[in-house]
């Protein structure tokens, strides 16, 4: 038995693209749209083409997400028809994966932050006095 259960296929002509509709069993709450596209992309042999995700709805009462994915052939094609604030959204939930690296780097400076604060918090105090 597969977690992924095809809904509705279409090939709508008239836009270039295959729209596809399906069920993700057992996932509910849990599955994210970027690890939903990799599975559609490899449980429909889909390597090269771009798979967009519209819409993923999480039914109340049960461990099922339905989603619905935008297939194309050409990212050009693909950016004409689909809205842009979907390509940014699809953007920033790739580049969580780059930055854990870049935070572990980073830790150094949050720690002199950290000792910078208390002076900071003197500062603010004396005005407060003054206006007494």
């Amino acid at each position: 038995m597969s977690l992924i259960e095809t809904v509705k296929d279409v090939d709508n002509s008239f836009l270039s693209r295959r729209e596809l509709t399906c069920t993700f069993k057992g996932l509910g709450g849990k599955l994210k749209k970027m690890e939903a596209v990799d599975m559609v992309t490899k449980n429909f042999k889909l390597e090269g083409k771009i798979v967009i995700p519209i819409k993923m709805v999480n039914h109340t009462g049960r461990p099922t997400i339905t989603g619905t994915f935008y297939i194309y052939d050409d990212e050009k094609l693909a950016k004409e028809h689909v809205n842009p604030v979907i390509f940014k959204r699809l953007e920033k939930a790739k580049a969580p994966k780059e930055k854990p690296a870049e935070e572990k780097k980073e830790s150094k400076p949050a720690e002199e932050k950290k000792e910078s604060k208390p002076a900071e918090e003197k500062k603010e105090s004396k005005p407060a006095e003054e206006k007494s």
